[in-house]
C-alpha cells in the first residue's frame, strides 16, 4: 500500500471513530435535555421548506441588525464614492469632488427626496452615530498624514518669500467672513449662539485652504518643480498652518464661551504645542535617524506612532481644541526624515483615504439637506457667501502676490490655486455644525460653497493660461516647437523601470550615429491623481536610476522628466507635439510583452472577454483591467505630428542581425534609419521584399532595395517573401512599418510569437527619419 493511499484510510478511520464518538455524546446529553429545551427541540423545523423559512427569518434579522446595515452602509458608500470620483476625473476634476458630490446623492438632498423608503432603510436614524464615530477617527488618521505632508524645513525656508502671501490670503477672507457673519447673525444664527463663535468661525470656513487638493493639482498640472508651484505649496502649507493654529483659538473661544474664558485653554494648549516641538520632536528625530527603513521598522514601533497620534488628539480634545488639531501637530512633529514619513503615510492613508474618508463625505451629506434652501433669499445668501468667500481669497492671494514681485499671470495663478477648499473646509464646517455654531441652513450654504470654489480652480487655471497666451507667447511656442538645426529630438517614454534602460539602448543604437546631434529626454508618468506628493521623489529616483545607470555607461547625456498624469497617452502626445520633438519612442504595453506575468494577464483578459463579453458583441476594448494592458500603438501614431517608433521587448541585447520588411513605397523610409543603425552596430541585415508583382510601384520599390544592397556590403535581399518562424529566428532584431505590421498581426499572429525585438515605426508629417 503507497504512502497516499495509507493517508487516506488512516483520514477515513479519523472521521470515523471520531464522528461515532460525537454522536454517541449528543444522544447521550439530549437524554439530559427538560423543560424549554425539549419544546425547542419539538418546535425545530420538520420540512425542507420550515427550514428555509428559519433561514430567511436569520439572514432578515442580521440584515436589520447593527453590524448588517453598517457593513451595507460601507459597501454602498465606497461604491458611489468611487463611481463619482472616477466620473470626476473624467472631466478633469480632482476625485474629492467627485466623493464630495456622492456624498450628498446618498444624503436627503437626493436619496432621501427621490427615494426616502430606501434612504430610511440603508440609513436609518439610529445608525448614522456608527459612521460618524468611523469617520472621526478616519479623520485623526488624514489629519495625521496631513501634518507628515507637511515639511516644516522647507515652509522655513520659503517663509520670507510666502509669509505675506499665506497671511494676506488667510486674513481678508477671515475679515471678509467675519463682515457677512455680521450682517446674517440675527436671521440665520441660533439663538444661544454667541457672535464672537459665529463670527469666527465663518471667518475661518472662508479662509482654509485645501492643501491635498492643492499639492495634487499641482502635481496634475506639471508645476511641482516650477517657481509658481513652490511658492504655491509652500504658501498653502504656512497658510494650512495659520489656520489650523486659528481654528483651534476659534473652537476653544466657542466652548469655553467668551474671550477670558478661554484663556486657560489657549494657554495649556500653547504648553502642550510647545512639549510636541521642544521635546517630543527631538526624540523622534532620533527615531528618524535610526528607523528609516522598512527593514526595521517593526510593529513596536508601528505602535509607538499611533499610540502617540491617539494620545496627542486626546490631549487637544480635553483641552477644548478637538481631536483632530492633536493629530495634525503629531504629524507635524514626526522625524523629518523623509524616508520614514513615507513609510508612514504609506500605512496611514491606504485605509483613511480608501476606507474612512468616504464615511466623512457621506457623513457630511446626510447633514446636507439642500431643500432647507427653499426660498430665493436663501439662495441669494448663498450666492453671497460664494462670492465674498471667492473675492476674499482669491483677492487676497492675486493682489499679495503681485505685491511682492510676482508676475500678473503667476499672481492669477496663484490667486486661483488658494482659492481651494475642498476637504479641509469640509473638516471646519463639520466641527462648527457639531458644536451647534453653525445652524443647518449656514451649514448648506457653506457646504455648496466649498464644492463651487474646489470646482471652479482647474477650469480657472485652464481660463487664466487662454487670457494671457499674448501674440509673443504665440510666437515663442511657434520658435520653441520648430526643430533646431543640426539636433535631432527624441522623446523616450517608459513605465517600468527596467525597460527604461532596454529602450535607451535602442535609442542610442537607432540615432546616435545620424548625422544630427542627438537630444535625449527620458520620460516616466505615474498614473493616478491621487499620488501623495510626498512619495514622488522615491518614484522618480527608484524609475530613472537603471536608465541614468545606462547612460552613464554609454556616455550619453540625457535629460529627465517626471510628471503624474491622469491619461498617460494624451500627455505624451501633447509633450511631443507641443515641444518639437522629432522622434517618439514608446514601448509596446503588456499587450505585446514575452513576460510570463504579462503573458498570463493577457491571455486571462482575452478569455473572459470570449466567456463573458463576445456573445453580446462588446468590443474587446471595454474589458481592460487597468489602463496598463491598453495597446496605445495607434493612438500614439495617431496623434503625434513626428516619427514615432513603438518597441517590442524580446530579451534586446544589440541589433547585431536585423531584419528590415519591406511591403510597400511608403516602407522605404525604414532604409534610412537601418543605415544608421548599421552604423552604430556594425551588424548585417536582411531585406524581406514582402509584396507581389502587382504592387504598385513594384519594379521602383525593387530598384531601390538593390541600390541599397549594393551600396552597403553587410545587407542582403532575402529572396524569402514569407515571414516565418524559421525566419525569425534567424535575427534579433525587425524593423517594420506601421501598416505592414497592422498586416502581418492580422494574417501571422502564430508566426509572431518567435518575432525577435521589434521596432514598429511610422514616418510621419515632419521626416526625422533623415536624421
Amino acid at each position: 500500500m503507497g504512502k497516499g493511499t495509507k493517508s487516506i484510510a488512516f483520514y477515513l478511520m479519523m472521521i470515523l471513530v471520531f464522528g461515532s464518538l460525537m454522536y454517541f455524546i449528543v444522544k447521550e446529553g439530549e437524554s439530559q435535555q427538560v423543560g424549554t429545551a425539549v419544546q425547542t427541540m419539538q418546535n425545530a423545523p420538520q420540512t425542507m421548506g420550515e427550514g428555509f423559512l428559519v433561514f430567511w427569518d436569520s439572514v432578515t434579522r442580521h440584515i436589520q441588525s447593527s453590524m448588517g446595515i453598517l457593513l451595507l452602509q460601507i459597501i454602498t458608500i465606497l461604491i458611489v464614492c468611487r463611481l463619482f470620483g472616477w466620473m470626476f476625473q473624467k472631466i478633469g476634476q480632482p476625485t474629492v469632488i467627485g466623493e464630495i458630490v456622492a456624498g450628498i446623492v446618498l444624503g436627503p438632498s437626493v436619496l432621501g427626496h427621490l427615494l426616502p423608503g430606501v434612504s430610511a432603510f440603508l440609513f436609518p436614524l439610529e445608525s448614522l452615530g456608527n459612521i460618524t464615530i468611523l469617520s472621526q477617527f478616519g479623520l485623526i488618521l488624514f489629519m495625521f498624514a496631513i501634518g507628515m505632508e507637511l515639511d516644516i524645513g522647507e515652509v522655513r525656508k520659503k517663509l520670507k518669500e510666502t509669509i505675506l502671501i499665506s497671511h494676506t490670503s488667510t486674513i481678508v477672507p477671515f475679515f471678509f467672513g467675519m463682515l457677512t457673519a455680521y450682517y446674517v447673525y440675527g436671521s440665520y444664527a441660533h439663538k444661544g449662539t454667541p457672535f464672537l463663535s459665529f463670527a469666527l468661525f465663518i471667518g475661518i470656513a472662508m479662509s482654509i485652504t485645501a492643501f491635498p487638493v492643492l499639492a495634487r493639482i499641482i502635481q496634475e498640472k506639471g508645476l511641482t518643480k516650477t517657481h509658481l508651484g513652490t511658492i504655491s505649496l509652500a504658501s498653502a502649507a504656512n497658510g494650512d498652518i495659520t489656520a489650523w493654529c486659528l481654528l483651534a483659538v476659534v473652537i476653544a473661544i466657542a466652548q469655553a464661551g467668551s474671550m477670558l474664558s478661554a484663556v486657560y485653554n489657549i494657554l495649556f494648549s500653547i504648553l502642550y504645542i510647545l512639549f510636541m516641538f521642544l521635546a517630543v520632536r527631538p526624540f523622534l528625530r532620533m527615531i528618524g535617524h535610526i528607523y528609516h527603513n522598512k527593514e526595521v521598522i517593526d510593529k513596536a514601533l508601528v505602535a509607538l506612532m499611533f499610540l502617540l497620534l491617539i494620545v496627542s488628539s486626546y490631549f487637544t480634545e480635553i483641552l477644548g481644541l478637538h481631536a483632530l488639531f492633536g493629530a495634525f501637530i503629531a504629524g507635524v512633529v514626526m522625524p523629518g526624515n523623509i524616508k520614514f514619513r513615507k513609510i508612514m503615510t504609506e500605512k496611514v492613508e491606504d485605509v483613511s483615504l480608501a476606507l474612512f474618508l468616504p464615511l466623512f463625505f457621506v457623513s457630511t451629506g446626510l447633514r446636507t439637506e439642500i431643500g432647507l434652501l427653499n426660498t430665493p433669499e436663501l439662495w441669494v445668501m448663498c450666492g453671497i457667501f460664494i462670492v465674498v468667500a471667492i473675492i476674499g481669497k482669491f483677492g487676497g492671494a492675486l493682489f499679495s502676490a503681485r505685491f511682492v514681485g510676482e508676475s500678473w499671470k503667476d499672481s492669477f495663478y496663484i490667486g486661483a490655486l488658494m482659492n481651494t477648499r475642498g476637504l479641509m473646509e469640509l473638516v471646519v464646517l463639520t466641527i462648527g455644525y457639531e458644536m451647534k455654531i453653525l445652524p443647518p441652513s449656514i451649514f448648506v450654504m457653506l457646504v455648496l460653497m466649498t464644492l463651487v470654489t474646489t470646482f471652479m480652480t482647474i477650469p480657472l487655471v485652464s481660463f487664466i493660461k487662454l487670457c494671457f497666451k499674448t501674440r509673443e507667447k504665440i510666437k515663442e511656442h511657434q520658435v520653441c516647437v520648430e526643430p533646431a538645426d543640426g539636433i535631432f529630438k527624441v522623446l523616450l517614454s517608459f513605465g517600468r523601470a527596467g525597460n527604461g534602460q532596454i529602450m535607451l539602448d535602442v535609442a542610442h543604437q537607432m540615432f546616435a550615429r545620424g548625422k544630427n546631434k542627438l537630444d535625449l529626454t527620458a520620460l516616466h508618468l505615474t498614473v493616478g491623481s491621487d499620488v501623495n506628493p510626498l512619495h514622488t521623489d522615491n518614484f522618480e529616483e527608484v524609475s530613472f536610476g537603471p536608465i541614468l545607470y545606462g547612460a552613464k555607461k554609454l556616455g550619453m547625456h540625457i535629460h529627465t522628466r517626471y510628471e503624474v498624469s491622469n491619461n498617460a497617452g494624451q500627455d505624451i502626445c501633447d509633450i511631443v507635439n507641443n515641444e518639437g520633438f522629432d522622434f517618439l519612442l514608446v514601448g509596446s504595453g503588456i499587450s505585446m510583452s514575452d513576460s510570463p506575468d504579462d503573458i498570463a494577464a493577457t491571455r486571462y483578459r482575452t478569455s473572459f472577454y470570449n466567456r463573458y463579453f463576445k456573445r453580446f458583441k462588446a468590443p474587446e476594448s471595454w474589458f481592460y483591467p487597468g489602463a496598463l494592458l491598453k495597446d496605445k500603438t495607434k493612438m500614439f501614431i495617431a496623434r503625434s505630428n513626428c516619427d514615432v517608433g513603438v518597441f517590442i521587448n524580446r530579451n534586446f541585447v544589440k541589433a547585431t542581425n536585423t531584419l528590415v520588411v519591406i511591403s510597400s513605397e511608403e516602407d522605404l523610409f525604414l532604409l534610412d534609419y537601418t543605415r544608421t543603425l548599421l552604423k552604430a552596430t556594425h551588424g548585417s541585415v536582411g531585406i524581406v521584399a514582402k509584396m507581389s508583382t502587382t504592387t504598385p510601384g513594384h519594379d521602383q520599390i525593387l530598384k531601390e532595395l538593390w541600390d541599397f544592397v549594393s551600396s552597403i556590403p553587410q545587407t542582403q535581399l532575402l529572396p524569402d517573401k514569407d515571414l516565418t518562424p524559421g525566419l525569425f529566428n534567424s535575427y534579433n532584431f525587425m524593423l517594420i512599418g506601421y501598416n505592414t505590421w497592422n498586416d502581418v498581426s492580422e494574417h501571422r499572429k502564430e508566426a509572431l510569437q518567435k518575432m525577435p525585438s521589434t521596432l514598429i515605426l511610422n514616418k510621419n508629417r515632419r521626416s526625422s527619419s533623415d536624421n
